[in-house]
């Protein structure tokens, strides 16, 4: 499986410094009414001036000839490469996705409502551009589908299930770790770096939400009755 290897590219102030030797030239060609060497001169300049590009702080831009990957610019600046090498730029900044709270069921089968907070970044800009239609789709998908995965993994809490050790609402650091080692491995295709991932929202569907919160009232009057008795 190939993967993203960095290139040096020439540096876009010494190109341009030959662009403008180029149009200088062609235009005196012109002038003393040498047509085939401002012709040449004309193109070389175009030939040029294509291929410049300019590459932001935590940024890349990924080269492709024909087809054919031929590496990354990592570094930062202003640079020339081969005209004909098709450039895509990737950001390499870490972003935020803060998901819309979703339904699904918990281990139980009780309708709940869960969202939560995911904090990424490209890692192999190969792995981004090639190995996935569209990384950035990708990571939404993939972490909507770790979110149902896990949500289906543990009760909302221990009311029913008293053998439950973690519970989704009382879990913490064991749930979120749970879940960012589950988006990072569905992830690490596209070449994604999984910073953080959390829960941000739990709560249980509207149509329970009133008969839960009877129950949990419920239960913590017969555990004060029971702790009057003891």
């Amino acid at each position: 499986m190939k993967q993203e290897f960095s290139i040096k590219p020439i540096s876009g102030y010494l190109a341009l410094l030959m662009a403008f030797l180029f149009i200088g030239g062609a235009i005196a060609g012109f002038a003393f009414e040498i047509i085939w060497l401002g012709a040449l001169l004309t193109l070389l300049f175009i030939f040029t001036v294509i291929g410049f590009t300019v590459v932001n702080p935590n940024g890349s831009c990924v080269m492709v000839l024909f087809g054919a990957y031929k590496g990354s610019i990592r570094e930062n600046g202003f640079f020339w490469v081969n005209p004909f090498y098709t450039k895509r730029k990737i950001s390499l900044r870490a972003r935020n996705f803060n998901s819309e709270p979703i339904k699904v069921n918990d281990k139980i089968g009780n309708p709940i409502k869960i969202g939560f907070v995911l904090v990424w970044r490209v890692m192999d800009t190969y792995k981004a551009v090639f190995d996935v239609d569209d990384y950035q789709h990708f990571v939404l998908v993939q972490s909507d589908a770790a979110l149902r995965k896990l949500a289906g993994l543990y009760p909302y809490d221990n009311l029913e299930d008293h053998e439950a050790v973690i519970a989704l609402r009382g879990g913490g650091e064991e749930v979120n770790s749970e879940l960012e080692k589950e988006i990072r491995e569905r992830l690490i295709i596209a070449g994604i770096e999984v910073i953080e991932a959390r829960i941000n929202y739990i709560a249980y569907a509207e149509e329970i939400a009133n008969a839960m919160l009877r129950r949990q009232q419920a239960a913590a009057v017969v555990s004060a009755r029971f702790k009057i008795v003891e």
